[in-house]
């Protein structure tokens, strides 16, 4: 296991001087596409032993074509294993406990992308006790000084907190980018002021309450003019005479939910300082497995296309014959 701040040149093998541009890391949000695939796959694809696989097929066609469409020299995946044991469950009972724990048949498929993305020669990222926002921003945070910029896959808002002037935002699905500049037209406020809008308007994707009375509107009101939620916190006295509807009442609210506001923040607060345990090729790709490979293909029972696809994205050679299969789910996901 490697903590952050021993991560050093090594893992990169290359440390960019200064008027080099960075490098491109990209950094996906796996979880985010496996339960995408999770709900809209058909539930009809199998494993050799029954086992439901429709989240592997649709995870594997999306991690697909992002290789072959981006090619990407340096790529982390970060997965969620700390669905019920994140450190944040210490610190508010009620985070995130409005979501169903993930049944057997889904925690088997995550265990099936991750192994297929090892034995692609892909570093992987999971911890217990850290989600997979925190690994993503811990890479980012220790791969920037060794001349790397971050290309953050997902659409999930709190990772564009992470953002900083080289960095950039893909929601793949959606085709849509943006950087720094961008995240005050999608979201209403600055990069760097994410985490203080979600703990002032709350978050229902992860049962953060949010301060009684403050919505999405008022909250980037709110910071727009104050800056911070720390800053806002010292001057409430300020915030009656704001020509904001309800101003009065959300001071009042303010002055009564202080620790709560405080403590909304630790929890929507991407850590930078977890763990980190990476292979010795660190963020560049791999030498890839073909034994694993093709074994995880005999099992899963992936069709001749994927087969070939996931061999060319291994850069490992194509086999004499293809393996007969009637049907491939990958190629025949639906949009």
């Amino acid at each position: 296991m490697i903590h952050s701040d021993m991560i050093h040149s090594d893992v990169s093998a290359v440390t960019a001087p200064s008027l080099t541009p960075p490098r491109p890391l990209y950094l996906i949000d796996a979880s985010l596409y496996v339960f995408r695939a999770w709900h809209s796959m058909p539930d009809e694809f199998r494993d050799a032993q029954g086992w439901p696989t429709n989240a592997v097929h649709g995870f594997a066609r999306f991690l697909l074509e992002l290789l072959e469409r981006e090619r990407p020299g340096y790529i982390a995946i970060a997965f969620d294993e700390a669905l019920d044991s994140c450190f944040r469950h210490a610190l508010y009972a009620g985070y995130k406990a409005n979501r169903d724990p993930a049944p057997e048949e889904l925690r088997r498929q995550f265990a099936h992308c991750k192994a297929l993305c090892a034995a692609l020669g892909l570093a992987v990222l999971a911890h217990h006790e850290y989600e997979a926002d925190d690994l993503i921003g811990t890479a980012l945070h220790t791969a920037r000084p060794l001349g790397f910029r971050g290309v953050i896959v997902s659409a999930d808002k709190d990772l564009s907190q992470l953002l900083m002037e080289h960095d950039q935002q893909w929601d793949f699905a959606r085709g849509a980018r943006w950087g720094h500049d961008g995240v005050k037209a999608r979201h209403g406020v600055h990069a760097h002021q994410i985490a203080d809008y979600l703990a002032l308007c709350g978050d229902a994707v992860d049962n953060i309450p949010g301060v009684t009375g403050i919505g999405s509107k008022s909250a980037a009101v709110l910071l727009a003019h104050f800056g911070s939620l720390d800053v806002l916190l010292s001057r409430l006295d300020e915030v009656p005479f704001l020509r904001l509807r309800g101003a009065a009442q959300m001071a009042v609210r303010l002055r009564e939910q202080r620790e709560h506001a405080l403590l909304w923040r630790q929890l929507t607060t991407i850590a930078l300082d977890a763990p980190l345990a990476l292979p010795d090729s660190g963020y560049a790709r791999g030498s890839a497995d073909p034994q694993i490979i093709d074994g995880l293909c005999q099992a899963l029972r992936f069709g001749p296309m994927t087969r070939r696809r996931l061999r060319e994205a291994a850069g490992l050679p194509l086999p004499v014959a293809a393996v007969p299969s009637s049907f491939d789910p990958v190629r025949h996901e639906p949009q």
